[in-house]
């Protein structure tokens, strides 16, 4: 955005210098329209990166699916119902997944598996600040995740 920003006043004196010099204003008119793209071109993209950012966003699908993978891997886990994510800051993804458990698992078991989950999720992906896990039977879960 600096270099954008930047690179506009470098034109705006080149186009002030090229008129003083020539003494012909078609100069100045010139840099000024280049000055007033590059200004309105950086607004949009700033738009664009920071919508997603104020209204909320999901991981990339590479994150999600190798989120959905890591929980697939747990011995406990029978199904992956659904893998939510939402960025709360640009280095900050918040995880909520649902899982359907074994059902003759203990709950020794699944606090280790859980808490293995989350450690190899932030080790994975770093960007991932929080995570929430939610026992749910795979016919109790929603239908948008079946």
């Amino acid at each position: 955005m600096v270099l954008f920003e930047d690179s506009a006043a470098v034109i705006a004196l080149f186009g002030v210098a090229l008129t003083h010099a020539t003494g012909n204003g078609v100069y100045d008119g010139l840099a000024s329209v280049a000055i007033g793209l590059i200004l309105g071109a950086t607004a949009i993209w700033l738009a664009l990166e920071t919508k997603g950012l104020l209204i909320g966003e999901r991981a990339s699908p590479e994150v999600v699916k190798g989120i959905r993978r890591l929980a697939e891997r747990l011995s406990i886990v029978e199904h992956v119902n659904e893998v939510l994510t939402l960025h709360m800051g640009p280095q900050f993804v918040l995880v909520t997944l649902s899982l359907d458990f074994d059902d003759h698992a203990t709950l020794e078991q699944l606090e280790k598996e859980i808490e293995n989950l989350d450690k190899r999720i932030r080790e994975s992906y770093p960007e991932v600040k929080k995570v929430f896990v939610e026992a749910e039977s795979m016919f109790a879960a929603p239908a948008r995740a079946r």
